[in-house]
This record gives C-alpha cells, structure tokens and sequence, in this order.
C-alpha cells in the first residue's frame, strides 16, 4: 500500500511538472515560477526543497525548450551568451544573500519588493501589447559592437522577420537583478529576462522568448549547485519534476510557433500580473504584522491577475499592428 501511495505522489509530482514545462515554455518564464507554487501549496513540499526541484526543473525546460527553439532559429545564440555573465553574477550573488536575509528573518522584504517591480513593469508590457512586432529603432554604439542583430522565419505571419537589438547595457543590468532574483527564490528568472530582451532590447517577442529558455538553463544550474552544496535538493522530487517539466516544454515549443507575438505578449503579462501579486501576498504573510493563508494568497493572486489583465487590455489591447 505505501508503494502504491509512493508511486501516486510520484505521478502528481510529473502532472505539475509538465504544466510548468508547458507555461514556462511559452512565456520564457521558466517552469520554477509555477512550478514552486504548487510544490508547496497543492504537494505540501518544504519550499526550500520545492526551491532547489524547480531549478533542477528549470535546466530541464531550458535544454527542452531550447534545444528546439535553436534549431527553429528563433534564438538569437549570441545575444543570450552577450548577456549570461550578468545573470550568472546576480545568481551567485543572490543564494549568498539569501542565506544573509534569511538569517535576520527580513525575507518578507524581498517578496514585497519583487512583487511591486513586477507590477510597475507590467505597464511597459502591456503598452507593448497591441502591436505584433516592436517599432524598430535605431541602431546605436552596443548593435554594432556585438552585431545584435538577426531573422527567423515567423509561421503566423508567414514570413521572414529581420531585427536588430539596442541597448544591451541596460539588458545587461536587467540580466544581473535577473540572475539575483533567480538565486534568492530559487526560480528561472525568466520573467526579468523577457522584460530585458522585449523591453531593453527592443526584440520581437517571440525572440525574447526563445532566447531567455535559453538562457535560464545556465543561471539555473548555477544556482542549483549551490542548493545541491546546501543540501537542499532532493534527488527523487528533483527527478520526478524534470521528467514532467521536460515533457510539458517540448509541447510547448510546438505551440509557440503557431501563437502570434501580440497573444504570447498577453499570456505573458497574464503570469507576470498573478505572480506580483503572489509575491506580494507572501512577503505580507511572512511578515510579523499579518497572516494571510496560503488558499486565500493563490485566491487573491488569481482574482488580482484577472482584473489586472482585463483593465491593462481594456486600455492598451488596441487594434495590432505589423
């Protein structure tokens, strides 16, 4: 009987996996952002350990995920690489402050402001969201330099799209509090990364996309060696979690071809406006001023996102331009 309740926990550990993989894949968010969430909440698993599978699991939807998107040439290779020594010194950075933070119990500080960058970022998303590719801007001192620029074919549009990056200092900046964050939570950091690469850069969507699964796998490995070193990794979770995180990626890879920039744009404020306010809700809750349960944290974080999304299309869905 205990092998066969072992062998169900074991299964619903490779379900969640895979609903990461395929979320994480789509939006270039990493399945660790969803994936520790449920861990802890809907499996009861410490988060500590939830932390170091999602970061095993995050490797996973990087080599899945990415593996495809390069050999659709949809990830532009050498603006990843330009950019991972930022977010590998944020992720390094980020599991020594943690362990600083976690020692004088001010982790709630971190969580709240998280949450309020994610949400102030939301607005420069959105506002991006009614057009179909990026206005293109000029090229300044950083394109020339590391020749960031590049073309893949996009199926929806059923052509051939050409673009070139800007501002590669500042995705830099970005790449590292990228890589910090990665650290200190134990998650991808893909939805900094996305912002630096759409935002920073100026690259179409899908690119960005498929250039932080790529990315993610490296700052992820190096965040987990220091878990592994702590001891916070779980070999059977972390394993049972990769399987399924691996095989909801590589699904996922085979609908973002298909889906349109403006719709993974959406998809991907959508995440972003529920995990802010996730965020927020656990710093408030392991603060010493107010208890919020964990039920009603995931409740509010929904019914939040919801009216986030439906109010930033209300004003900035628009009519989509090529």
């Amino acid at each position: 009987m205990a092998s066969i309740f072992a062998l169900i926990e074991i299964l619903e550990t490779v379900v969640v996996g895979i609903i990461a993989g395929l979320i994480g894949s789509l939006t270039g968010l990493g399945g660790g952002t969803v994936l520790t969430p449920i861990l802890t909440l809907f499996l009861g698993v410490p988060i500590s350990y939830a932390a170091g599978a999602s970061l095993i699991s995050t490797i996973a939807t990087s080599s899945g995920a990415g593996s495809v998107y390069i050999k659709d040439k949809i990830t532009n290779v050498r603006i990843g690489m330009s950019l991972e020594i930022g977010t590998t010194i944020g992720s390094v950075s980020g599991v020594l402050t943690a362990h600083y933070v976690y020692s004088w119990g001010l982790t709630w500080i971190i969580f709240i402001i998280f949450g309020l960058t994610l949400l102030m970022s939301l607005i420069s998303t959105a506002r991006r969201g009614r057009i179909e590719l990026p206005e293109k801007k000029p090229p300044d001192r950083t394109t020339r330099i590391f020749r960031l620029q590049g073309k893949y074919y996009d199926a929806a549009l059923k052509r051939e799209v050409s673009y070139h990056g800007v501002r590669w200092w500042l995705a830099e900046i970005i790449m590292f509090f990228s890589g910090f964050i990665s650290g200190m939570l134990g998650i991808g950091g893909g939805a900094l990364k996305v912002l630096g690469l759409d935002w920073a850069m100026n690259l179409p969507m899908k690119v960005s996309t498929a250039t932080s699964n790529f990315m993610i796998g490296v700052t992820a490995a190096t965040g987990s060696s220091l878990y592994w070193r702590l001891g916070y990794i779980h070999p059977l979770l972390a394993s049972a979690t990769a399987i399924g995180v691996l095989l909801g990626a590589m699904t996922g890879t085979k609908f973002l071809s298909k889906m349109s920039n403006k719709q993974i744009r959406w998809i991907f404020t959508a995440v972003l406006g529920y995990l802010a306010v996730n965020m927020i809700l656990r710093g408030i809750d392991l603060s010493v001023y107010m208890s919020v349960p964990k039920i009603y944290q995931y409740m509010i974080s929904f019914i939040a996102a919801l009216s986030i999304i439906t109010l930033l299309y209300y004003f900035y869905g628009g009519t989509e331009r090529k």
